[in-house]
């Protein structure tokens, strides 16, 4: 049986806490996001995150975009798929083990722009840094292609919170409201 699913489930785990360590509001992420999703060439970004320069109108419009790609095994590495670099600065997120074989094919493919996160005791490190690479795609279309895939996410979980809801209350373990009473 193979390891690949539970690696990616890890890897994703950490990545999704690094990006977004203390679930801040303010830190904008999305994971599967789909560009040009009615086209026989559509593509997908493991995760993105958005990082404004500030608040501003002009920061906002300064901000980068970082695409991230979770690769658990030197097989998935060398898939097709997952490949999808439309940031700015573009990382892989793999076991320390694939990295040592695949090293010299990151630097060789994509001219070191693409940089490289590993597992390590306490989360994830940087062993190798994304170089900046102008982005092909506009700021608005990539933070609209964000916006629709987080809003997807939202929708997952709150389905999965009715059907959990649903299955309580078919066993009988639904906790019974609390009647408030108006103190006058």
């Amino acid at each position: 049986m193979s390891k690949r699913p539970e690696i990616t489930r890890e890897l994703s785990k950490k990545l999704e806490h690094y990006l977004n360590p203390d679930n801040d509001p303010r830190i904008y992420t999305a994971k599967e996001v789909t560009f040009d999703y009615s086209s026989a060439h559509k593509v997908r970004v493991d995760y993105m995150r958005f990082l404004p320069r500030n608040n501003s109108a002009d920061g906002i419009e300064q901000g980068a975009f970082y695409c991230y790609e979770v690769k658990s095994s030197v097989e998935d590495f060398h898939s097709p798929n997952g490949h999808n670099f439309l940031g700015d600065y573009n990382y892989y997120v793999m076991p320390e083990e694939v990295y040592e074989q695949v090293k010299e094919e990151i630097q060789d493919r994509y001219n070191g722009y693409v940089g490289v996160y590993m597992p390590d005791w306490d989360g994830l490190s940087c062993v190798k840094k994304a170089k900046r690479k102008e982005r092909e795609r506009s700021m608005e279309e990539m933070l609209l292609m964000m916006f629709r895939s987080s809003n997807r996410e939202l929708y997952k979980r709150k389905e999965k919170e009715e059907q959990q809801k649903s299955a309580a209350a078919d066993t009988g373990q639904e906790k019974p409201l609390q009647k408030t009473v108006d103190m006058v």
